[in-house]
């Protein structure tokens, strides 16, 4: 389950454009708080504390409490403005998580057992469809990562969404197909060759085929000249 992170943050006095750009100049971002059916709390939080939570790698799939002013409230980041040039950030979305909430996240997923596939040990590719997947979750079980292992995965296998056992508290948010989320794939150097053998073959049909054709040719006309 993803750790959850704390974060300091103050209130904001006053909002627009101008004094946004006064926060961060004094090192501060602003941000909001919504959610739960209750009104907005417009906030600003320490960019290097920001960015020590961004860089953990897992922000966004994490609970994130909020202590303004030492009230505290449990939240989920739903989006970071990044400015386009210095990738510095601007603004923060925190979503207020109401008591037995589930939310819609992206959970990365990693693959296991690499070794105890035979399709990988004869020089397959593993083919990732999806990096992440869309999941519902109980806020207080948001798991880090999904492991899907490999085992006993041969050329052309694929692994769907209903061959997970996904942790509990987690159910996929899509549920109309049976998506795939991998495979393995025939390495390129075998495709060739599989496509090389393919056209021999055809090729070898095709001169089998010009050998009839001359024959019956040949044996038409020599019916010709003995009417002849």
């Amino acid at each position: 389950m993803s750790d959850q992170l704390t974060i300091s943050a103050e209130p904001r006095e006053r909002a627009g454009k101008g004094a946004s750009r006064a926060l961060r100049s004094e090192g501060r971002i602003p941000a909001v708080i919504y959610g739960d059916k209750k009104d907005p709390v417009t906030i600003h939080v320490e960019e290097r504390a920001l960015n020590k939570l961004l860089g953990t790698g897992h922000f966004m799939n994490s609970l994130v409490m909020v202590d303004v002013n030492g009230e505290k409230t449990r939240t989920l980041p739903k989006d970071v403005a990044f400015d386009p040039v210095s990738d510095r950030a601007l603004h923060v979305d925190f979503f207020r998580l109401a008591k037995g909430a589930k939310v819609q996240v992206d959970i990365p997923v990693v693959f296991v057992n690499e070794e105890e596939s035979p399709g990988l040990k004869r020089g397959g590719v593993l083919n990732v469809v999806r990096f992440e997947l869309d999941l519902m979750c109980d806020a207080d079980k948001i798991p880090d990562q999904i492991e899907i292992d490999v085992t006993g995965l041969e050329i052309g296998d694929s692994v769907h969404i209903s061959d997970i056992t996904l942790p509990d508290g987690s159910e996929s948010s899509i549920t109309d197909r049976d998506f795939t989320i991998a495979g393995v794939t025939a390495p390129s150097a075998l495709k060739s060759s599989e496509d090389e053998a393919e056209e021999g073959e055809e090729g070898e049909e095709g001169e089998e085929g010009a050998e009839g054709e001359a024959a019956e040719g040949e044996g038409g006309e020599a019916e010709g000249g003995s009417e002849d």
